[in-house]
Formats: C-alpha cells, structure tokens, sequence
C-alpha cells in the first residue's frame, strides 16, 4: 500500500508538470526573433504565431492589460519582437520600410527621455499626406495604460514632410501632445532594399494645433529653434598677459580689459 501511494503521488506530480510546461516553453520561445530568412519565414511560421498569441494570452491575465508591442503584432501580421525602438532596425531586410503613411503600416516611434522603450501603432486611416488615424494599445492620457485606443489622429509635423516628428491628439478634445520622434512606417511586404519615400514638395498642414507642451527630439533635430552663432576674430585680444605674473597664456597671470 506505501508504494502504490508513493506511485500515484509522483504520477499526479508528473501529470501537473507536464501540464505546465507548455506554457512555459511556450513564454521563452515567445521572444526568439524571425527567422533570418527574410519575410517569407516570418510571416508564415503559424508555430511562431501560436507562440506569441499564447504568450499574449498570458500577458493580459497577469497585467489586466496590454502594450504596444503585442497589440501592433496582432493587429498589423508584421510578425517582429523586442522593444518598440529596436522594430525599425529589426525590419530591416525583412519588411520594407519608408516614410509614407499607409493603411496596415506599423508607425514605430523612436525613444526619447519620456518613453525609453519607444513605442509603435498601426495606421488605420490615412487622411492626407500629413494625417493619420491609428489604432495603439498602452498610450497614457487616450485609452490609458494598458488599454488599447482606436482611431486616434496623428499629424506629421515634421518640415520636410518625412514623419520623422508626429503629434498625438490628447484625450480631451482636439488637441495635441508633445512632440515625438519617429523612424517612419514598417509595411506588410517584403523588403526591396530601398526606404519609400514621398515624392514632390511638402503638404502644407491642414489643420491648425495648438502649441506643443515639449519637444521631445534632440536638438539638432529642430530646426526651427536653433540659431547659428558667427565666430569673428576679435580687432583686438580680450585679455594680455600679465608680464609681471610669469604664467602661461590662459593662466592666472591674464588680466581682463
């Protein structure tokens, strides 16, 4: 009798165990990158797809909600992972990339002080060359962490018309928040080598915004607020040196005129 009780204790231990490893598998292999095969492996591997839709699964049960990265994954096909900022890199020979908007495009927002992971959304709408709609799961102030907000206008910013600096509208009404870099926009296709760009002059902006709480990019990225200073041999030097100091130029032997 103490043995078959021995042996039903380790089966049922062994039963529980099997039970929950799949999960767990299932979690780890969740991370591993695409194939570097290129689009094709990424985009059909139904395995992989599986993986991540459990992985998610999990996700919201222990969080209550969920971020970006699981959100655009599912909702755009565009099988990438990691953080938000690495999507753009990790394209790369993969899914083509460039900086015109377009419906299933993956907008990946570059990080900054405020939001160091980055950040992407998937555009829903495209209004005009400088007006999006786009659908994005842990936004804070529309939809709130962890919650996923749909139809959200951005406009583009930037002055070369290029979407490398975009507005969000805020939850409370028509305006819009700070100032966010971009990298541009990741299409479901295969990459071709080259980066999609606009063609002709810059859309003018269609609507009027309101002024931006802050700028978030560095600043040599806004042009509009940096200045250029003109270096000019002075006629005369500002300082002498002191003769009777015996210090070297710039040292403590120089006198102010």
């Amino acid at each position: 009798m103490r043995v078959r009780g021995i042996g039903a204790a380790t089966v049922l231990i062994g039963t529980i165990l099997t039970f929950l490893n799949p999960f767990d598998s299932s979690d780890a292999n969740a991370t591993t990158l695409p194939s570097s095969s290129g689009y094709k492996s990424a985009r059909h591997d139904n395995r992989h797809g599986a993986m991540h839709a459990r992985s998610h699964v999990r996700h919201v049960a222990r969080s209550g909600g969920i971020s970006c990265v699981p959100f655009a994954r599912n909702d755009s096909g565009i099988s990438l992972t990691g953080n938000a900022w690495l999507w753009w890199q990790r394209a790369a020979g993969v899914y083509a990339r460039g900086k015109v908007p377009e419906q299933g495009a993956v907008l990946a927002f570059r990080a900054n002080p405020s939001m160091r992971l980055g950040h992407v959304a998937v555009v829903r709408t495209v209004i005009n060359a400088r007006e999006v709609e786009i659908d994005h799961a842990n936004w804070s102030g529309y939809g709130g962490r962890g919650r996923v907000a749909r139809g959200v206008p951005v406009v583009d910013v930037s002055e070369a018309n290029d979407w490398s600096a975009v507005r969000v509208e805020l939850a409370r009404g028509q305006d819009f928040g700070s100032v966010y870099p971009t990298y541009g926009f990741i299409y479901d296709r295969p990459d071709n080598g080259t980066i999609v760009a606009g063609s002709g002059r810059p859309a003018p902006q269609q609507i009027a915004l309101n002024p931006a709480p802050r700028d978030l990019r560095p600043w040599a990225e806004r042009p509009w607020q940096t200045y250029e200073e003109v270096a000019e041999v002075p006629a005369q030097p500002l300082t002498e040196p002191d003769s009777r100091a015996g210090q070297p130029a710039g040292g403590p032997g120089y006198r102010s005129r």
